[in-house]
């Protein structure tokens, strides 16, 4: 039997060149080429419906680009089923698929390259986005979407919020009605900005310093020390501290040393027994160590010796200077109500007639026994708090002077009632006359003469 003979791949004749060999093998070669015929659908093309439209039958194999797109498509197509979208048209979908399928039997069958050219722009055509319109219950919102073609898939919907008249109308109405949800929130002045090229100011740690003066103000706190005192009382203490004030003031000393006398004062005689004759000794020898302390030039002894008119002699105020910072082991740097009621009054933004109001009602409560029960700290916030009733600042008690006293308008109720009621009987009160004087004068804007808040009165009363 005749076999056929087979031509190896290697020396295989290129088309259309004549074959080298007898007749029998022409024919051969001329009918496998009458033979040959493009192939078909062998199975492995996938039919993916658009919108539950099938495709039409593509007459290629689908690479997996290609296929991962079109699943990505019917993927987001069905995910939207909210949006009403826009009518696509078929046949330019279509035609771009065709388009694409143009190219590469094009380049398969051999056709020119003017075939490709127009295969790819036919390719190159691109569908218009379509703007896609949302209604909700809530809202209307006119939402546009990018165009299907450019969005990637797992990509989010970037879609525009726009304001309706109808949501506008409705928040002026509720403002208008004050049905407003939120209220606006107060907002905290920085009152260190304006020092912020002030080197004394020390800008950069003046929180710090204040935080560690809270810290501390509880160990220099002085406890009720009058029951350990036999020989005096609350009455001597408060005739004791008035004539200090009025010292203080012909001395023209800073308002540092009236604060850390008294301070000296009061921890002298939580810790030692003081006979009622000297009293005032304790008095001028406290006075001349915070002098020493706070002033650049500090009275001498011979200014008290005269001051007390000569009750007592130098060599005793120094033996009492002696005894007082050896029982207080020379501890000095204290936080007294001074250093905070700088601080607090600067957070309250005053004017000239604030800060002495503020100063008179401080002032006031260390001529009484009974204000020593608070901290410093309390006790200048309740100052300031109490002054701004009595002026009638509004409002009385923010989020300003909140956040840098660190105390709230009820912490300070208690002892700005008791603040209250010493100004409401300075006119009659003969313990605290030197105070009264002081704060009478015009250029202390005579804030003695002013009543004292009604309120705090009232809350006192009930």
């Amino acid at each position: 039997m005749a076999s056929r003979a087979v031509v190896p791949r290697d020396h295989q004749q290129p088309r259309g060149e004549a074959v080298a060999g007898n007749g029998k093998q022409k024919k051969i070669v001329a009918a496998e080429r009458r033979n040959r015929q493009a192939l078909g659908d062998i199975g492995n093309l996938v039919t993916i419906g658009v919108d539950g439209k099938p495709q039409p039958q593509i007459s290629r194999p689908i690479t997996r680009g290609f296929c991962a797109q079109l699943l990505a498509k019917a993927k987001e197509a069905e995910n939207n089923k909210k949006a009403v979208r826009a009518n696509v048209d078929g046949a330019q979908l279509r035609a771009n698929v065709d388009g694409a399928l143009l190219v590469t039997n094009g380049a398969a069958a051999g056709k020119g390259p003017e075939a490709e050219k127009a295969a790819q722009k036919k390719v190159a055509v691109k569908t218009k986005p379509e703007a896609v319109i949302e209604l909700s219950s809530d809202t209307e919102e006119v939402k546009k979407e990018k165009p299907i073609n450019t969005k990637k898939t797992g990509e989010g919907s970037s879609r525009k919020k726009v304001q309706t008249m109808t949501s506008i109308l409705t928040s002026r109405s509720k403002a208008a009605c004050g049905l407003t949800d939120k209220k606006p929130k107060e907002q905290i002045v920085d009152i260190d900005a304006a020092d912020a090229n002030n080197e004394l100011a020390v800008v950069e740690y003046v929180e710090d310093i204040y935080k560690f003066y809270k810290l501390i103000e509880s160990e220099s706190h002085i406890h009720d020390y009058m029951d350990s005192q036999p020989e005096m009382n609350e009455k001597m203490r408060s005739i004791l501290v008035d004539w200090l004030i009025e010292v203080h003031h012909k001395f023209e000393l800073m308002p540092e040393t009236l604060y850390l006398t008294i301070n000296i004062i009061d921890r002298f005689l939580s810790v030692k027994t003081v006979p009622r004759r000297e009293l005032q000794l304790v008095g001028i020898s406290a006075m001349l160590i915070a002098s020493k302390y706070e002033e650049i030039w500090a009275p001498e002894v011979n200014d008290f010796v005269c001051i007390s008119d000569r009750a007592y002699s130098d060599q005793q105020i120094r033996n009492m200077e002696k005894a007082i910072l050896g029982r207080l082991e020379w501890t000095l740097t204290v936080p007294t109500p001074y250093v905070f009621l700088v601080r607090f009054i600067k957070a309250s933004i005053p004017d000239q007639e604030m800060e002495h109001m503020v100063y008179f009602y401080a002032e006031l409560g260390l001529a009484n026994y009974a204000t020593m029960m608070y901290c410093s700290s309390m006790f200048a916030a309740s100052s300031v708090y109490a002054a701004r009733c009595a002026l009638n600042k509004s409002p009385v008690w923010d989020e300003t002077l909140k956040a840098y006293t660190g105390f709230s308008e009820a912490q300070l109720l208690d002892c700005a009632k008791l603040l209250a009621s010493f100004h409401s009987m300075a006119a009659e009160n003969k313990l605290i006359k030197a105070v009264y004087r002081k704060y009478s004068q015009p250029h202390r804007s005579g804030v003695a003469f002013r009543p004292p808040a009604k309120v705090l009165l009232a809350a006192a009363a009930s």
